[in-house]
């Protein structure tokens, strides 16, 4: 049997993005074959698209949703919704960008009983694995973050830093939040974000200027390597930060003199607890996905408690994936973009 896929053609441009009828997948041992209802795009296939990942496959996506139609070793039923991020989806095996793919039962996550209707559809649900199995994972695990903490998120707009907004609020925290544009301030104040802070050079005198002093308990770094210095400067002594994304580009952090390099003898800051989390790992012994929350979140999503509606869904053609990278390379997303490919998703 044959199925519909969009294979990179050659890394460069999203015009090389094709859609082919190639063969439907079959499932090994400790792997399950999931039909493909929804995904949801990540920045991280946009850099694999143009060469610049290191590991890339011609067929991207690294999460998705939907149904398990065939699992050799019985752990999951046929029929049962599911959530499949990472494990080399994407980057060393097919990934999410197709009607069907194979994934390790370690990276596949049940949001339910075979047959069983979900609360939310297919294509809100995909706007919900990567960014919020990440976020969560960052929040409570590397920052440990606790109610009445002081957090500060540098990206706070894009996908993962909603999710991340959205997650710390619900906990209790005391979130300030950062975007590069202005008209973007009252969208995040919906969130629950108590402070929104334009990104930029010089981001702790600005904060001081709009009158939010002291050093933050917690920093979610999403921009990247181009600030993260600048970031462990506005942690308190004993607090956290975590390195978690890559808005500004994937160059390496400046070090103090002519060339690029992180030189903690003159850039860190003493007492600061730093770490990275990379959403690769997800699937190995240290990292299970069981250990998020998954159908808990998408339960409080349906309640209302998050809105995790996706800011745009495109339909599964050439044309469309292209379109869907299109707007990525610009940077003109306002959220989630999510590919629905089965009907009704």
């Amino acid at each position: 049997m044959s199925m519909k896929a969009i294979i990179i053609s050659a890394f460069g441009p999203p015009e090389n993005l094709i859609l082919k009828d190639i063969p439907k997948p079959t499932p090994t041992p400790n792997t399950a074959l999931i039909r493909i209802h929804a995904f949801g795009i990540n920045h991280a296939e946009m850099h694999m698209r143009r060469g610049e990942w290191a590991e890339s496959v011609p067929i991207s996506g690294i999460e998705c949703v939907g149904t398990i139609e065939a699992c050799p070793s019985g752990e999951f039923e046929p029929g049962t919704p599911v959530a499949a991020l990472m494990g080399g989806l994407g980057r060393t095996i097919p990934g999410s960008y197709a009607e069907y793919t194979v994934a390790s039962v370690n990276n596949i996550v049940s949001l339910g009983s075979p047959g069983e209707k979900l609360p939310l559809s297919w294509a809100e649900i995909a706007a919900l694995p990567e960014s919020y199995a990440t976020a969560w994972t960052c929040l409570f695990r590397n920052l440990d973050l606790k109610a009445g903490q002081k957090l500060l998120i540098r990206g706070a707009t894009s996908s993962f830093g909603r999710a991340a907004v959205n997650l710390a609020v619900e906990a209790g925290a005391i979130v300030t939040g950062t975007t590069r544009s202005e008209s973007k301030r009252e969208e995040l104040k919906k969130l629950g974000v108590r402070n929104v802070v334009l990104e930029g050079a010089n981001l702790g005198d600005r904060l001081e200027e709009e009158g939010v002093g002291g050093k933050f308990d917690a920093v979610l770094e999403l921009v990247g390597n181009s600030t993260v210095v600048e970031s462990l400067k506005l942690v308190r002594r004993d607090g956290r930060l975590c390195l978690a994304g890559w808005l500004g580009g994937l160059d390496p952090i400046e070090g103090p003199g002519p060339k690029p390099g992180f030189n903690p003898l003159l850039q860190m800051a003493s007492g600061v607890h730093f770490s990275f989390f990379g959403s690769f790992v997800f699937g190995t012994e240290a990292f299970p996905v069981s250990d998020v929350p998954l159908r808990e979140i998408v339960d409080k999503a349906a309640e209302g408690r998050f809105d995790v509606r996706p800011w745009k869904v495109f339909g599964f053609g050439e044309e469309e994936i292209r379109d869907v990278h299109r707007v990525m390379e610009r940077g003109e997303a306002g959220g989630k973009m999510v590919v629905s490919v089965s009907e009704g998703a």
